[in-house]
């Protein structure tokens, strides 16, 4: 479907729900989402102001009406009981309505909601001086909103799923079929170390910088309510902690103020301050799971479900996230060894392979769009992976090899049944020499952030 063939069915269903002749511009398609379609566009009523509205819906094969349907009902829930959230123009489940051609409405499930002035890019929230008045305050702000959200009846909203958090994040590392030694460390210490349940409430899932409206004058929307499940509310507040919602910015918040901030502004509405030992745990728990999601929105582009650079790249970042766990737990990561280069074979002259990756890479990192960005980072990591890749996999035999077990599912294997110790200095010392091996190849700067 072009955006002049989205415009045209935009036309008729806001017509139809309004009851006069609508004209919309031309949709653009906006690059934030990486699991909906995102549409920006403008409808014009004679005789009235034009209205901005944003369209968000299903990946055309890929429906999810149950979703649609149960963010339809979050969205004037939250703006009844206190949150900012943009404000809900339209919703269709199964793509209606029918056009006068017979083609199916907007062609998959869909949310129209009003447009919301303020800006999502966290760079930019956290650098511009526009934004220095918000981040002052936003930290106590947003625990307070987070506070207002898990006061949301969750007999309100049809079908929330309710998973035990540590069931989920196994049950998914484990689809995965990909060893990851790190979270099997984290795994066995999320299970020793579990809080007792602060609640059972409504629970955003995805509350992070990113997907949050700012403006100069603070908070204007929370965004991408689509993960909502039923459970506990700490869990909210720890996945805002999680290092990687920081972006580069040293505040553990979003990268927005402290962690005591956001305490006691969610004191504030919910009448009682959150254990700071309790968010610890629930900020391990969001980095496991953001380690795992990684993985799965790799999974997406592997299985052909969504082809995607980004999505590609994205399973590259679980290295991230192991880093952040080490961390997390209180285990100092590794320096990563040094590696000297092979020398460029003669046979095929100048420029090397490494030399031509780099020159696509400068091309598309010149490119201001987004996934030409996205692709010039995929070439640095292959580039990096060709020059020290060999290498890196010799040591990492060795060093297993030291440890008694044959690869990196082995080692994984046996910390799950307690045949190596998650404790042992050496088993730690392989861990974390691999996780910094992979990490000078994905993102070698990644480290150095705060």
């Amino acid at each position: 479907m072009t955006s002049a063939d989205l415009a045209t069915r935009l036309a008729v269903r806001l017509g139809g729900l309004w009851g006069e002749a609508v004209a919309v511009g031309e949709p653009r398609r906006l690059s934030a989402g990486a699991s909906r379609e995102t549409w920006s566009f403008e409808a014009n009523r004679p005789g009235a102001e034009p209205v901005r509205l944003v369209l968000r819906r299903d990946p055309p094969g890929q429906p999810d009406p149950e979703t649609i349907a149960r963010e339809a009902a979050l969205l004037p829930a939250a703006l009844r009981h206190g949150v900012p959230v943009p404000e809900l123009v339209d919703h269709g489940t199964h793509g209606e309505p029918v056009t006068d051609d017979g083609a199916t409405g907007l062609g998959a499930p869909y949310l129209i909601s009003r447009h919301i002035e303020g800006e999502t890019i966290p760079r930019r929230l956290l650098r511009d001086d526009d934004y220095a008045h918000a981040r002052a305050g936003l930290a106590a702000e947003l625990g307070r909103v987070l506070a207002r959200i898990h006061r949301i009846p969750v007999d309100r909203v049809p079908g929330l799923p309710a998973p035990d958090p540590l069931a989920w994040l196994t049950e998914h590392y484990d689809a995965l079929d990909e060893p990851l030694p790190t979270v099997e460390i984290a795994l066995r210490w999320l299970h020793r170390h579990r809080p007792g349940p602060a609640g059972d409430t409504l629970v955003h899932g995805d509350f992070r910088n990113g997907n949050l409206i700012v403006g100069p004058d603070g908070l204007r929307a929370v965004l991408d309510w689509e993960l909502a499940h039923r459970g506990d509310p700490m869990e909210d507040l720890g996945w805002l902690c999680v290092k990687a919602w920081r972006f580069g910015a040293p505040e553990p918040v979003g990268g927005f103020g402290s962690r005591a901030q956001l305490l006691d502004g969610y004191a504030e509405v919910a009448g009682v301050r959150p254990d700071a030992g309790t968010l610890h745990w629930w900020e391990v728990y969001g980095t496991a799971r953001w380690a795992v999601m990684c993985g799965m929105q790799a999974r997406r582009h592997l299985s052909g479900q969504a082809r995607s650079v980004e999505l590609a790249t994205v399973g590259r970042r679980v290295c991230e996230q192991e880093h952040d766990l080490l961390l997390a737990l209180g285990i100092e990561p590794a320096e990563p060894d040094p590696v000297t280069a092979p020398e460029a074979p003669d046979l095929h002259g100048r420029p090397t392979a490494s030399e031509l990756l780099e020159a696509v890479r400068d091309y598309l990192g010149a490119d201001g769009d987004y996934h030409a960005r996205v692709a010039a980072n995929a070439l640095g990591m292959v580039q990096r992976e060709l020059a020290v890749g060999a290498a890196q996999q010799q040591r990492h035999d060795r060093r297993l090899a030291e440890l008694g077990v044959a690869d990196s599912r082995a080692l994984a294997d046996a910390l799950r049944r307690g045949d190596l110790d998650a404790g042992d200095e050496s088993v730690l010392d392989v861990v974390r020499r691999d996780v910094a091996d992979r990490l000078a190849v994905a993102n070698p700067r990644y480290r150095d952030r705060p």
